[in-house]
């Protein structure tokens, strides 16, 4: 952006991270904005590593001053040399003003305070592209995530369908009913799938929710990942064993997606 006090820009990058990271690129003499530069992003996002870098053009030309002093002592020095060994009267000017510490170059800074209203306009326009680019990320992510829940749903189905009937068909090999309660009480998966069905319910009602939700999907996910581990460890049954190892690929998956989630 061009503006009165120069060229600014402001280059704003995201990536996924578990909690809000904001990482600042400043050029020297602005190092006083940074909370404030921090606070405007953060009153807009939530969640992700962001890197946010700040470049100011010249509006003016460098300063060039001369070190009367220093120039004075060379020429003071170069008039007795010349003497002493009786040498050509007259120093060249490109000679005495490549002399060290002779000429200065100093680039005249903006004052930060007076910089802050303006960068703080471009600074509010990347932000607005950026979350108009998450949004339409999440738009899309939403219906992933909305699809992929529902195929969740449906092989938790599946298990307690087959839970009851493998129940019903393992069952009958014992010959004592003590044998039968000690199976029961080791293969019996009902409250590991009653858990995991409200878990992967609560998961598809805060989907629907506005707001940032990224963090509370994370942890659903783990408490389903966690009763879906039980689960398996407990099946007695072929079918049950291999769709329980597809649900925990299926809700690894959802965890991959969801740190995507603001």
């Amino acid at each position: 952006n061009i503006t009165g006090l120069g060229a600014i820009s402001v280059e704003i990058r995201s990536t996924n991270h578990k909690f809000l990271e904001v990482v600042l690129h400043l050029p020297e003499g602005l190092i006083s904005l940074e909370d404030k530069i921090k606070k405007e992003v953060e009153s807009r996002i939530r969640r992700g590593r962001l890197t946010c870098v700040v470049s100011l053009g010249k509006k003016s030309s460098p300063q060039i001053s001369i070190n009367r002093q220093v120039l004075d002592e060379y020429v003071r020095v170069a008039g007795q040399i010349t003497k002493l060994y009786s040498l050509p009267d007259g120093v060249k000017v490109d000679t005495l003003i490549n002399l060290p510490g002779v000429l200065s170059v100093t680039e005249k800074n903006i004052p930060a305070g007076e910089l802050w209203p303006v960068l703080k306009k471009i600074l509010c326009g990347s932000l607005d592209d950026l979350v108009a680019m998450r949004r339409k990320e999440g738009q899309a992510l939403f219906g992933h995530l909305k699809a992929q829940g529902e195929n969740l749903n449906g092989s938790i189905d599946f298990v307690k369908d087959r839970f009851k009937k493998a129940i019903k068909e393992k069952i009958v090999t014992f010959s004592t009913d003590a044998e039968r309660a000690a199976f029961l009480k080791e293969s019996d998966i009902t409250e590991e799938l009653q858990r995991l069905a409200f878990h992967a319910r609560s998961f598809r009602q805060k989907l629907a929710t506005a707001g940032p939700i990224g963090k509370e999907l994370d942890f659903i996910c783990q408490e389903m990942q966690r009763e879906a581990n039980t689960t398996g460890a407990k099946s007695c049954d072929v079918q049950i064993s291999s769709r329980v190892v597809q649900i925990r690929s299926e809700i690894e998956k959802l965890r991959e997606q969801v740190q995507n989630v603001e």
